[in-house]
């Protein structure tokens, strides 16, 4: 039984089934792992005084958030790379806020969406990650590397919603409260606009959950020379289930628009993009490309961000710009995958 793989109420309806105890018992061994990180949980007061109990769930829990094997830091980001039993490894990213840190998790070994732009895409598929490797990257980062997460963004290795179930199952037990404890509204889920997935987040009622659509262009087009999936799902009918999405009263989308160099930058292309995103409620992730072998483009420079970014606002969008950090380290946007040569 691989402990990280739960919330507290499905290891309680198990505790119950298949030890005869209930949440007393199952409320000390949640609190020891996600609170605390102890790996030595079942010497606490509630497991002394069940000796029986704790011979059993010894021969029974595994905790098996994978090795970190490698960090390379700088300017206080952190990439790190874990590495599980069947050798397989991933990276993650650790970004520095202003009180806390952010962690962007992977959610696949490689990627099937092929983004012309993205390191990860280069690589092809090769596996979802399963529930409780998707959560180790929060135990690791709090617990091994000693980070304050706050904010976990889905943003790392892999489309996020094309490992639907365990991704949402990681974040029932990221957000669960007597455990990890992080609220669904620092949560962000990026997706390159896989609808029939948008469609099912919308009926599970997770209200506050954050949801982040990678657009990089504001025409079919080039958005399917970029982009694979448009050729499946064009501009209009991500726009259709997107407005059909059902927010909350202040609720709206990130948009994640990556801006390269003599492809998407120009006066008309912000002008559309403008024209695409009315009526939706968004704020405008606008990030500067960082190259990857074999792509020909360059990054913009920063007075080509601004120019950008002043004409999207405006026409009345709000532009969050964000600059490039852990470029240098391949920790940046699109480039994760680049540490893992064996792949």
């Amino acid at each position: 039984m691989e402990i990280l793989d739960f919330t507290l109420d499905q290891l309680t309806y198990k505790f119950e089934v298949e030890f005869g105890k209930g949440l007393y018992h199952a409320s000390a061994l949640y609190r020891e792992i996600f609170k605390f990180g102890n790996p030595n949980f079942l010497d606490v007061k509630e497991f002394a005084a069940s000796p029986a109990l704790a011979r059993q769930l010894k021969n029974r829990i595994s905790l098996s958030p994978g090795q970190v094997v490698e960090t390379f830091n700088e300017n206080n980001l952190t990439k790190f790379i874990t590495q599980f039993s069947d050798g397989e490894k991933i990276e993650s990213v650790i970004i520095p806020m202003t009180n806390h840190q952010t962690l962007c998790v992977s959610s696949q070994i490689g990627c099937k969406m092929g983004c012309r732009f993205c390191e990860t895409g280069k690589m092809g598929f090769k596996k979802n990650l399963l529930v409780h490797q998707i959560t180790g990257q929060l135990y690791n980062a709090r617990f091994v590397l000693k980070k304050r997460i706050k904010n976990i963004v889905f943003m790392g290795m892999g489309e996020p919603f094309d490992n639907f179930n365990n991704v949402i199952q990681a974040i029932q037990i990221m957000n669960e409260q007597k455990g990890f404890d992080i609220a669904l509204r620092y949560i962000t889920i990026s997706t390159v606009g896989l609808t029939s997935e948008i469609e099912k987040l919308g009926r599970l009622n997770m209200p506050g959950l954050r949801l982040a659509i990678s657009i990089n262009a504001p025409d079919n087009r080039t958005r399917s020379w970029l982009m694979p999936i448009n050729k499946t799902v064009s501009l209009q009918d991500l726009k259709k289930v997107l407005k059909n999405f059902p927010l909350t009263k202040r609720g709206g989308f990130l948009f994640e628009y990556i801006l390269i160099k003599g492809l998407n930058d120009s006066s008309k292309d912000a002008i559309r993009l403008a024209e695409y995103i009315k009526p939706l409620p968004v704020k405008l992730n606008l990030i500067p490309y960082n190259p990857i072998k074999g792509f020909r483009y360059d990054s913009p420079c920063d007075d080509d961000m601004n120019s950008f970014a002043n004409v999207l606002t405006d026409k009345g969008v709000f532009v969050i710009k964000r600059w490039s950090k852990g470029y240098s380290l391949a920790a940046g946007c699109g480039q994760l995958g680049n540490n893992l040569g064996g792949l």
